[in-house]
């Protein structure tokens, strides 16, 4: 059996394939484009791939191709009435990143409450150097504790939030973006309170017809000045020129994205303009990628292939 990896670079050099080898043939390639996965899939039985489109221009001769296994939870990029008309099985995987995302949204609330950015660079800037103080908070900071978090979309993530939030001593609240979700735990409340009474408010929502645009000048119009906006869900949950108004003109406070409109970041993006990390900090879409998250992904990607081998339904 041949197993094909078509953009391995995507989940790192650093995650250990050798385990694969066991089912057979393990082809890797760093990226592919359409055209090369076109080419690079022709004999493959199995094909890993993470943001490679799947369809009949990229898989149309891989004529032994059974089993297409994505190293992520969206499924955008396959086109899955074709994969069901040739009967090939495609499987994701989900609720391998949970403790990261969670854990880098604290990370992002935590730099811009405390202006961590502006405290280290007072220090190696060394104005703190013979400084007439022992201490310095010109950028002034609160607790977290007795704050209202703001919970968009309390799904695993979502939850894995509101438990850190509670523990800090915050007021947790949500509001169910498709309405389906209730909790006994967390109070829900409507959009509009959510974003009225929120001091910190955190999207971990998908992105479809219910958050596409959610947070645009209507609804940053409704937060409080000094509210910090954290996006590790979707980019396009967020209207970008809207939030980078509003963070230029003191609507809000601060936001932290892991997530843009589009990916990589393009020229014209509005938010390229703001370069104030008090203000705002971006990562480039690693809040999934902590080295237990991207390792416990593979392993489910291992066992699926087992599976399949074994003539076992995929789980």
């Amino acid at each position: 059996m041949k197993i094909v990896f078509l953009d391995r670079k995507t989940i790192g050099e650093d995650i250990d394939l050798s385990n694969f080898n066991e089912f057979g043939e393990l082809v890797i390639y760093d990226y592919s484009t359409p055209e090369q996965a076109a080419e690079r899939t022709v004999d493959a039985d199995v094909i890993i791939l993470n943001k490679v489109p799947i369809n009949e221009s990229t898989i149309g001769n891989a004529k032994r191709l059974k089993l297409v296994c994505v190293t992520a939870t969206g499924t955008n990029n396959l086109d899955k009435e074709y994969l069901d008309t040739r009967g090939i099985a495609w499987r994701n995987v989900a609720g391998y990143s949970t403790e990261a995302v969670a854990q880098h949204t604290l990370a992002l609330v935590m730099n811009l409450l405390e202006h961590i950015n502006y405290y280290d660079s007072y220090v190696k800037g060394e104005k703190y150097v013979n400084d007439t103080m022992f201490t310095h908070f010109e950028m002034h900071f609160n607790e977290i504790h007795g704050k209202t978090w703001g919970i968009i979309g309390l799904g695993a993530i979502g939850k894995r939030v509101a438990q850190i939030g509670t523990c800090l001593g915050a007021n947790v609240i949500y509001y169910s973006t498709s309405g389906k979700n209730h909790d006994d735990i967390y109070k829900e409340v409507d959009f509009d309170t959510l974003l009225s009474t929120s001091d910190i408010i955190s999207i971990h929502a998908p992105l479809d017809d219910n958050t596409l645009h959610l947070i645009d000048e209507k609804a940053l119009d409704k937060m409080k000045e000094s509210a910090i906006l954290i996006n590790v869900g979707r980019g396009p949950i967020i209207v970008e020129k809207d939030l980078a108004n509003a963070l230029e003109s003191g609507k809000i406070a601060a936001a932290g994205l892991d997530v843009l409109d589009k990916e990589p970041m393009t020229e014209d993006n509005p938010l390229k303009r703001i370069k104030d990390s008090n203000k705002l900090i971006i990562t480039p879409h690693i809040a999934w990628a902590a080295v237990e998250a991207r390792e416990r992904l593979m392993s489910i990607i291992h066992s699926q292939i087992k599976d399949y081998l074994r003539g076992n339904p995929l789980k």
